[in-house]
Formats: C-alpha cells, sequence, structure tokens
C-alpha cells in the first residue's frame, strides 16, 4: 500500500528519469565510441572527451526536449538549446574533473594504471557520468524544460477599476 502510493505521488519523476535514462544510454553509446576513436587514434584524453561529449550532448537535447520533457512548456528552442548548452558544460566539467585528476592526478602516482585508454574511459564514462548526469538531470528538469504551473496555484493577477 504504501509502495503504491510512493510511486504515486513521485510517478511523473520516475517517468522522466526512465526517458531521461533511455535518452542518456543512446548518448553514452554515441560518447564511449567516438571518445574511444579518437583516444584510439592518439587525441589527447580531454580534447576527445571534450568533442565526445558535445556531439553526444547534442543528440541528448534532441531526445530530452521532444521525447523526455515533451509534456513540459516550450519556452523557445533557442532559449532552450542555450541553457541546455550552458548547463551541459557545467556537467562536462564535472566529467573532465573526474577525468583529469585520474589520467593527470592518479596518473602522476601509478602511471601504469591510470594512463590507459581503459582507465580514461571508466573514470569518464562510469564515475565522471554518474555525477555528471545527476546534474544534468536535476538542471534540466528545473531550469532547461520546466513544468507548467497550474492556473490555480500561479499567483493571481490583481485588476484595477478606474471607477
Amino acid at each position: 500500500m504504501w509502495l503504491r502510493q510512493l510511486y504515486h505521488r513521485f510517478q511523473d519523476v520516475v517517468h522522466e528519469l526512465g526517458k531521461f535514462g533511455a535518452v542518456g544510454v543512446v548518448a553514452y553509446l554515441i560518447d564511449t565510441v567516438i571518445f574511444l576513436t579518437l583516444r584510439l587514434r592518439g587525441m589527447e584524453s580531454l580534447t576527445a572527451g571534450t568533442i565526445a561529449t558535445v556531439i553526444a550532448a547534442s543528440v541528448a537535447f534532441v531526445g530530452n526536449r521532444f521525447w523526455t520533457w515533451r509534456h513540459r512548456a516550450r519556452s523557445g528552442l533557442a532559449r532552450e538549446y542555450a541553457m541546455y548548452l550552458w548547463l551541459n558544460a557545467v556537467g562536462l566539467a564535472i566529467v573532465l574533473v573526474v577525468l583529469g585528476t585520474s589520467h593527470y592526478g592518479l596518473g602522476a602516482v601509478w602511471p601504469g594504471i591510470f594512463h590507459s585508454p581503459l582507465a580514461d574511459l571508466v573514470a569518464k564514462n562510469v564515475v565522471g557520468l554518474a555525477l555528471g548526469s545527476a546534474f544534468r538531470f536535476w538542471s534540466y528538469r528545473r531550469f532547461v524544460f520546466r513544468a507548467v504551473v497550474p492556473a490555480e496555484l500561479a499567483p493571481a493577477a490583481t485588476t484595477t477599476s478606474d471607477t
């Protein structure tokens, strides 16, 4: 009984999180393939991570705008995309801090372990991805794809009369 009540209370968030996760899986696969391809071709770690993330994020924007949060108010595609990219840049910074800490920080101590494409992949697409995704879900939901405020909760418009 309590589990059903809990589900009904958070039903919208659960559905959005599921869709966000599905879009994320597609973006993750795109990001991983591009990142590994660039790294195996000799590109520097942070540059490869940035390129892969920007491409995957653009794909994810389309999925999130037109599927995950399609029921939410539209505030203009340009505004949404600009805000999405800005918040995604913060998410990218989170990922790059994790990757840089692993590759350059821990890699200075244990280069045989942390200077490998596999270590970079784990740092970027496991640890960094978990932290960055939590931030992205919260921030997209809060700032980019905003919920419609029901009329009964919106501030009442005051009218004045000249009589």
